[in-house]
């Protein structure tokens, strides 16, 4: 008889290891996913993994390409992991991605053709006001009608995703592209373009934003009575009310915070890499950021790696599409056994296998 037996604490070194294994698994399960494609799994696994730091052929236009990817990633994920951390669940944060992107590209757009300094602070702070108001609304609801910010955050997203759409086709459309649906390229628009601050480095303004969000997370949780109030009451929220900790103050925090952050990313890179509002402009990153959340295990320098490795995953998924000729639907699969893997492993930290009257630790 084999059966799950709660542990007395939780294993801190389960907690150091499933990460590690849940790669290696996502590995060994992506491989046998390749070989029933017909692609050779070594090969598919190498391409991935190693060709695009790696292989010279490739490195010189991927290792740019790795900050580029990895800076919404991480930014997302680090305002995501506050909420986790403390039991509120914003999975919306790809809606509030594209609706900071929405407001920040308006705020460009209205401006145009103005060519002065002050255009792309404004869009800034607009594309992070726009992510927070967006947040809001599941903050809101949650805190005086007690509805489930999970499904609203998450429904969210797809009334995100119209407003996307309507505004390609309508308010924000470029009105000299032809009618061809999408707004002005804001990489030709010098005020509005998040521009590489180092050329041929791929490191823009919000590549230095992710970086800023990790050391202001990392200062937060460690350093900061909020902080405390947040880890409190994910651990113990009896506790944490006796402790005098406000859910609802918290729950306005957090979702504000993570809304913010995901709106500052879909702003950054509809300023930069995408370039313009267009139909197709939500990439995923917003649902992504939340494998990087947990594979970092909701600590701010272990999302900064995590999401180095998932940006890997996007470089190296495109080489493998383009180079082996592997469905893009499979490296989505692919990604996504990642925070699988990482879910099932995990169990082990606050449980141990029982076998008869033996134990496995």
């Amino acid at each position: 008889m084999i059966k799950l037996v709660k542990r007395s604490e939780p294993s801190r070194l389960w907690a150091l290891l499933s990460p590690v294994l849940a790669v290696v698994l996502t590995m060994a399960a992506g491989g046998l996913m390749f070989t029933l494609l017909g692609k050779d799994p070594l090969e598919a696994i190498r391409t991935i993994f190693w060709d695009p730091l790696f292989n010279e052929q490739f490195a010189s236009y991927s290792r740019p390409q790795l900050l580029v990817k990895a800076g919404p990633l991480i930014l997302i994920a680090s305002g995501l992991a506050l909420g986790f951390r403390a039991g509120i669940w914003n999975i919306g944060a790809e809606g509030q991605y594209i609706i900071g992107a929405i407001c920040g590209a308006a705020v460009g757009l209205a401006l145009y053709p103005l060519d002065s300094v002050i255009v792309f602070p404004l869009m800034v702070m607009a594309g992070a006001l726009g992510g927070w108001a967006w947040a809001m609304i599941p903050a809101v609801l949650k805190v005086y009608f007690n509805t489930n910010e999970i499904l609203v955050s998450l429904l969210l997203v797809y009334v995100a995703e119209q407003l996307l759409a309507s505004m390609s086709l309508g308010l924000l459309r470029n009105p000299e592209g032809g009618g061809f649906p999408g707004s002005r390229n804001f990489q030709q628009y010098d005020a509005a373009a998040n521009l590489e601050l180092i050329p041929g480095t791929g490191l823009h303004w919000g590549v230095a934003a992710a970086l800023v969000a990790v050391i202001f997370a990392y200062v937060l949780l460690a350093r900061h009575q909020m902080g405390f109030h947040i880890r409190l009451m994910g651990e113990s929220p009896r506790a944490a009310r006796f402790a005098g900790v406000r859910p609802g103050r918290l729950v306005f925090f957090c979702l504000g915070i993570s809304g913010g952050l995901a709106g500052l990313a879909g702003l950054f890179e509809v300023t930069g890499p995408a370039g313009q509002i267009s139909i197709d402009f939500n990439s995923g990153y917003g649902f992504t950021a939340i494998i990087v959340a947990f594979l970092g295990r909701l600590h701010p320098v272990g999302i900064l790696l995590a999401g180095l490795l998932m940006a890997l995953t996007y470089i190296g998924g495109e080489l493998a599409q383009f180079m082996l000729g592997v469905p893009a639907a499979a490296i989505q699969a692919f990604q996504g056994m990642l925070l699988f893997f990482l879910l099932g492993v995990d169990v082990f930290s606050n449980y141990r296998l029982q076998f008869g009257r033996g134990e496995v630790a």
